[in-house]
């Protein structure tokens, strides 16, 4: 699986195929938009759907194993709801918590965030709001907020469509990249995606089994 080397803000960044974004000089693993409980809150609309945080989390472990974070950094929409804080969601995202114990945690407030509030005080995630600065960047949920670095965000799920010879037409994620921010791709399997059509300052790289950078794609 292929990470895609770029620079940002002019510092040197790894986004990776897992959907996140590693910073090597300070050891910090990025993700955005995990919606953990989602599937949960469905269900308790009585929607029957899968649940997929135990996915997710071995998704975030394989992440955290390649690049030998130190700290993970949330950029919102963590939970998903209240109605979301199912006991296996609970029990799953605290085993995890507990296999990571030097792993420092932060988590940059988003919306669905204020809805579901801060995680529990025993999984030792610290709850700042945004802007949250970390040396040359400015951690955000929302892509617009006024900062004064360059801005990492999450929010808007972003996904590009590629054409391909025989019309065939797919829809995947991506890391929206310009010359002032960086929109990462959401986390969560079961989050869904939201077209977008880069602007001329703008590169879409997109996920697909590795990260790859596309020349301003058709959006749909």
């Amino acid at each position: 699986m292929k990470h895609l080397h770029v620079t940002l803000g002019d510092e040197p960044v790894d986004l990776l195929p897992e959907r996140a974004l590693f910073w090597p000089r300070e050891r910090t693993l990025i993700v955005a938009d995990t919606h953990f409980g989602k599937a949960a809150s469905f269900r308790v609309a009585a929607i029957a759907v899968p649940e997929s945080a135990a996915a997710d989390l071995t998704r975030l472990n394989r992440a955290l194993e390649r690049t030998g974070a130190s700290r993970l950094a949330l950029l919102g929409d963590f939970l998903h709801a209240r109605a979301g804080r199912a006991p296996a969601v609970l029990a799953a995202i605290a085993a995890w918590r507990a296999a990571h114990p030097r792993l420092e945690v932060v988590l940059v407030r988003g919306n669905h965030d204020a809805r579901a509030g801060d995680p529990p005080p025993a999984w030792g995630i610290t709850a700042v709001n945004a802007p949250f600065v970390l040396g040359p960047f400015a951690l955000c949920h929302y892509p617009d907020t006024p900062a004064p670095a360059y801005v990492l965000a999450g929010h808007l799920h972003p996904a590009v469509v590629l054409t391909g010879p025989g019309r065939q037409r797919e829809r995947l994620p991506c890391f929206l990249i310009g010359p002032t921010r960086a929109i990462l791709p959401a986390f969560g399997s079961f989050t869904g995606h939201a077209t977008v059509s880069p602007a001329a300052d703008e590169r879409a790289c997109v996920v697909a089994g590795e990260v790859i950078e596309v020349r301003r794609p058709r959006g749909s």
